[in-house]
């Protein structure tokens, strides 16, 4: 492929993923926000393939779109009335939010294009880099990777006690 095709791709999943997370912020509908949330993931990840980070991009669906998203979308379907429950807040700030999206998209504008040293370099990566990762979990990372689901699984537990039926049950007696 041309280096044209290239840009042409970028740019396809960049306004994909722009748009889908725009219609996120912006929609009314919470079950229309969660939908386009999975394209925003989805373009995020074709963006990782496309900079050659095939591992952080099958990390992004799998956590991301397989269990955050979905976990989103049940608790979201579950919950009673929330179609006919009204999310608009009554103060609007749109004026003020404006300017400092103008301010911070300026900044950081004049942050890359004066003050950072972009190169290209023609090496490709050789091997694989899921095979490195891995390793390096395996090896040198253990302890931490232990720490961290040890963590996740203390979540999970403290979640599901917070979500028990029997506590809201006694309440009402």
């Amino acid at each position: 492929m041309t280096n044209v095709t290239y840009t042409i791709i970028f740019y396809l999943f960049a306004a994909i993923t722009v748009f889908s997370a725009a219609f996120v912020v912006f929609s009314k509908n919470v079950i229309y926000s969660a939908f386009s949330l999975l394209f925003t993931f989805f373009g995020v990840a074709a963006l990782y393939v496309y900079l050659s980070a095939d591992f952080i991009a099958v990390t992004q669906i799998v956590v991301y779109v397989g269990g955050i998203l979905v976990l989103l979308l049940f608790g979201v379907m579950f919950t009673n009335k929330i179609m006919t429950t009204s999310l608009r807040t009554e103060v609007v700030n749109l004026i003020p939010g404006i300017a400092i999206l103008f301010a911070v998209t300026g900044g950081l504008l004049y942050v890359f294009y004066t003050r950072a040293n972009w190169y290209s370099t023609g090496v490709q990566l050789q091997g694989s880099v899921v095979e490195r990762i891995g390793f390096e979990t395996m090896s040198r990372y253990v302890l931490p990777f232990e720490m961290a689901s040890i963590l996740l699984l203390l979540a999970l537990i403290g979640a599901a006690y917070l979500a028990r039926f029997d506590k809201v049950q006694n309440k009402e007696r």
